[in-house]
């Protein structure tokens, strides 16, 4: 009888309590899925060389994007095809971290083709684990840059063909026409024999990080049993039958015995040089500001910014924070794309805060500058109670309806047009909020004009509407 129990590596969670669910001790992958295989494998090897504390999982969009349920270490999460931007970025300013990205192949030679390339063609000093199952497997089985020829997918129901989608990439092989890249190989996660040679991969790969010697990938053939609408057994076979052919396992290229190990120095720089370096210490003069001087209403506000594209809705929202920067605050700006800026709402979203802030939504806002009757109709139900809606009664034929909130009603775009043109509207807006909201003084959103309006010339004539919407924002 066996005394041995098995048990999770180290350096994965014993409980995945990140996970959402009951379910906190099995992952969220589907049964057959390699993604579970290969964090064994990836978490082992942390496990064995004892860089738990140093290694740092950057996961992007994709089944891998929950990696930071299961291991143990640093984690961050990034856009579509960024990770290994996002670990270049992490590998200079901390040489000493150990940085795995972890990618699949509808993330990683797709949206991130180009992010993978040029990592690879700088010899970025960052291991990398790419998952290829020729599909798009979270997002409903789509066609992905690995997708065989006549392989069926939902967007290709007749089988991928060379006329219409090309060839499938071969990831491994394009990169190693690149001269930087030190270590690239292919396995495949099928069986025990073919599973061991790809601990030894993904071993050696994190050496080659270890030992400075850059760049290493480890492309992996992985089963997608749902996607594929096959069972674990049959996409074993698959794997072997279809997969391996067209991608040979094995290794491409490596350097690892000849390139001699190389290591960046550890950044030492007070705040003050980073911003001297970056062209920033100038900007110093921000005035640091007390927002006890601000009513209480409207401290920290969430502000909401909406209207027709091409109302300057965008601009305005940049000018309230760089405004709020130079008061010393912490701001964010986010802005909302989409096809209803050429016909409904196009908005932005601004927080400006004594505190940090943890994320730039704004989906409550304390503050809703309304350009156009769909936006008022849209977010007037959003605005907190006691919060202040500022809204455009030339193109706005009614009143806000709640009587749990302040409302400032002025012909914004008239009073523009009176100042020689439509455009300065949104100018007209931010002196009304200047008057009656206190947040900002009009001396430093003036200077952050400088900033935000590209064409000098017109900085005169938005000061001037500046201080007309102030003008009539008094006289109510």
């Amino acid at each position: 009888m066996a005394k041995d129990i098995i048990k999770k590596p180290d350096s994965l969670y014993d409980v995945f309590e990140r996970k959402p669910g009951l379910d906190k001790g099995n992952t969220h992958y589907c049964p057959g899925c390699g993604h579970g295989i290969f964090h064994k494998l990836i978490a082992e090897a942390i496990d064995d060389f004892g860089i738990a504390d140093r290694t740092i999982m950057v996961s992007p969009v994709g089944c891998s994007v929950f990696v930071y349920y299961y291991f143990d270490t640093g984690n961050i999460q990034v856009a579509h095809g960024r990770a290994p931007a996002v670990a270049t970025g992490i590998k200079r300013a901390n040489p000493n971290a150990i940085v795995i990205s972890y990618q699949g192949d509808g993330d990683l030679a797709a949206i991130g083709g180009n992010n993978i390339l040029q990592a690879a063609n700088r010899g970025e000093q960052i291991s990398v684990f790419f998952v290829n199952n020729a599909i798009y497997g979270m997002t409903g089985g789509q066609m992905a840059p690995t997708t065989l020829v006549g392989q069926k997918t939902m967007t290709s129901p007749y089988g991928r063909s060379i006329e219409n989608e090309g060839y499938p990439v071969k990831m491994v092989e394009l990169l190693a026409t690149l001269e930087s890249p030190t270590y690239l190989e292919r396995v495949a996660l099928t069986d025990a024999k073919h599973i061991n040679k790809a601990k030894r991969a993904v071993r050696k790969a994190i050496k080659c990080q270890i030992d400075g010697k850059g760049f290493s990938l480890v492309e992996a053939l992985s089963a997608c049993p749902s996607q594929w609408r096959q069972s674990p057994v049959d996409c074993k076979k698959w794997i072997e039958e279809k997969m391996m052919p067209y991608f040979p396992l094995g290794v491409t290229k490596d350097l690892t015995e000849e390139r001699e190990g190389f290591f960046r120095s550890e950044p030492n720089l007070t705040l003050d040089e980073i911003e001297e370096k970056l062209g920033l210490k100038k900007e110093k003069a921000f005035r640091d500001k007390n927002m006890s001087d601000v009513p209480q209403a409207y401290r920290n506000p969430e502000i909401k910014v909406a209207g027709f594209g091409g109302q300057g809705v965008l601009l305005l929202g940049q000018t309230l924070a760089e405004s709020g920067m130079r008061h010393g605050w912490n701001v964010s700006w986010i802005p909302s794309y989409g096809p209803e800026m050429r016909g409904g709402t196009a908005n932005c979203q601004v927080h400006i805060s004594e505190d940090t802030i943890g994320a730039p939504i704004v989906d409550f806002p304390d503050i809703l500058v309304a350009l156009n009757k769909p936006s008022l109709d849209k977010f007037e139900p959003h605005v907190k109670p006691n919060g202040i809606i500022f809204y455009n009664t030339s193109m706005i034929d009614r009143k806000p309806e709640r009587d749990d909130i302040e409302a400032v009603g002025l012909p914004f775009t008239e009073l523009a047009d009176e100042l020689g043109s439509l455009k300065f509207a949104n100018m007209v807006v931010v002196g009304a909020i200047i008057e009656k909201t206190k947040i900002l003084d009009d001396d430093i959103v003036k200077e952050a004009l400088k900033e935000v309006i590209k064409h000098k010339k017109f900085i005169p004539q938005n000061i001037k509407a500046i201080e007309k919407g102030m003008e009539e924002a008094s006289k109510l």
